[in-house]
């Protein structure tokens, strides 16, 4: 897992990038995460979701 953050709120992202990375989690692990609904880290889950599933598939949930 690696992870670069470009964005106006992105050090709200970083420190859940970096535990993971510090962890060594894999994508899997880190999606299984808790991940506070409508905020930016859920972006992180999403991210990390689609390197198992097809994003054309997913609901709008993603689960």
């Amino acid at each position: 897992i690696g992870g670069r953050v470009l964005a106006p709120e992105g050090a709200e992202l970083i420190m859940e990038i970096s535990l993971a990375i510090r962890h060594r989690m894999t994508s899997t692990e880190l999606a299984k995460m808790l991940h506070p609904y409508l905020t930016l880290a859920e972006a992180v889950k999403l991210a990390a979701i689609t390197f198992d599933k097809n994003v054309n598939q997913l609901s709008c949930c993603a689960t």
